[in-house]
């Protein structure tokens, strides 16, 4: 992924500090990745088999996506690389490959998810074969892309929050026609689990809400819209306008990811049939009316479209960083497009392969996540705008965190 140029959408410092809106978009494209088809099947799964009993999940993901998505920002905005470009130049060859072959298997099971949620909408929509579903994705996808290559950062970006704007109102419908209970939302925000299971869910809900893939993602998005901002006045403004675009961003994220797992409470608590993504559509459909069930399968379909091109991105960016090589988007997208492919004609349940695919991703957290907190501290990487010890110290908590659901869960799946 080579950077953007001006003349293809990317904005200087100067002229960011004559028009501050315009700096607004890369956090919208990362985004993407946290109402992605896994977040649907994590969200609704939890919902429907325990009601508001993980909500403080997705409140305390979302607040650390907030503040791990602004550093890696802050890495692209004051460096002019990617995380995984800047990992690629201070890692020797055997723990950078190491590190890449982690970092691939991350994308790749971020490609499955996005891929057979989008074969999954398309079935419900239009009664399409999951297989031939899963091609049409890819296809579209590859469309996507091509507006970032052939017009540039800005246009791909405003697709991107085009189809954000869908999946918002295709996941929030319900929530009109069935609003959640005050009395029983506020008793989720009491951390507890009930079972390994109900562990194994907050571990694919941490997955699906802080993104591995988006944390490498967003650095080159940044990178390529604004380029390296030297110290100075308009570095400072961008990086106010960048804490505006994440909080922005995310809070939309965060809304619709609560949204989901609110209405699978409401309305699909106790219904047969409700642990797969087609049993709640037929659910919803059911107690809420077809109007709401389309609205609900076209935002399936937005978020799968907009979260594979995003992921071919990332995917891109990880490979140039980290391997010191550029591979076409497009090209990449037909390789990463065959494995979600093969799953779905082998008949593999696409609702919990969406659900395993994030418990992939949240281990996947730890090694995106430490690099980024120890780069973002570094005096002569980051200057002035490295972390003071407070933030920093939070940072560290949100990693010990991670990694200790994560042991659980591991625990957990090997003694029962």
């Amino acid at each position: 992924m080579t950077r953007v140029d001006v003349e293809r959408g990317a904005t200087t410092p100067t002229r960011s500090l004559r028009r501050t809106p315009l700096l607004l978009g890369p956090a919208f494209v990362a985004a993407i990745a946290y109402v992605d088809p896994g977040n649907v099947a994590a969200n609704l799964t939890a919902g429907a088999r325990y009601g508001y009993l993980l909500l403080w999940v997705l409140v305390a993901a979302n607040v650390m996506a907030v503040l791990v998505q602004y550093q890696s920002a802050k890495l692209g905005l004051v460096t002019g690389d990617s995380l995984p470009g800047v990992l690629g130049k201070r890692m020797r060859r055997g723990p950078r490959l190491a590190f890449w072959g982690q970092a691939e298997l991350v994308a790749a099971a971020t490609d499955i998810a996005e891929v057979v949620g989008g074969a999954i909408a398309l079935q419900l929509l239009f009664g399409v074969p999951l297989p031939l579903g899963g091609l049409i994705v890819g296809v579209v996808s590859m469309v996507l892309l091509a507006t970032q290559n052939v017009y540039g950062q800005r246009r791909f970006e405003a697709v991107v929050v085009a189809l954000l704007a869908v999946i918002t109102v295709g996941f929030l419908a319900g929530l009109l026609v069935s609003p959640p209970d005050a009395r029983g939302v506020l008793s989720g925000l009491v951390p507890r689990f009930d079972g390994t299971d109900s562990v194994l869910l907050a571990a694919s809900m941490l997955g699906a809400t802080v993104m591995p893939h988006a944390i490498y993602v967003h650095s080159a998005l940044v990178r390529d819209r604004h380029g390296h901002a030297p110290a100075g006045e308009g570095r400072v403004h961008l990086l106010r306008a960048t804490r505006w675009d994440v909080g922005g961003a995310l809070v939309i994220a965060g809304v619709v990811n609560i949204g989901l797992l609110l209405l699978a409470a409401s309305s699909l608590r106790g219904v047969e049939g409700t642990d797969t993504i087609e049993g709640a559509h037929a659910a919803i459909v059911s107690a809420l009316g077809p109007g709401i069930g389309i609205a609900f399968a076209v935002g399936l379909l937005a978020s799968g479209l907009a979260s594979t091109s995003v992921g071919a991105y990332a995917g891109a960016t990880i490979m140039e960083g980290l391997l010191h090589r550029q591979f076409p988007l497009l090209a990449r997208r037909v390789v990463t497009l065959v494995p979600a492919i093969v799953l779905l004609a082998v008949g593999a349940d696409p609702t919990w392969t969406l659900v395993l695919s994030q418990v992939v991703l949240s281990f996947g957290i730890p090694f995106a996540v430490i690099p980024l907190v120890r780069l973002t501290r570094d005096r002569t990487l980051m200057g002035a705008d490295r972390n003071g010890p407070w933030l920093h110290a939070v940072l560290v908590l949100v990693v010990a965190l991670v990694v200790a659901l994560n042991l659980t869960l591991l625990t957990l799946l090997l003694l029962g």
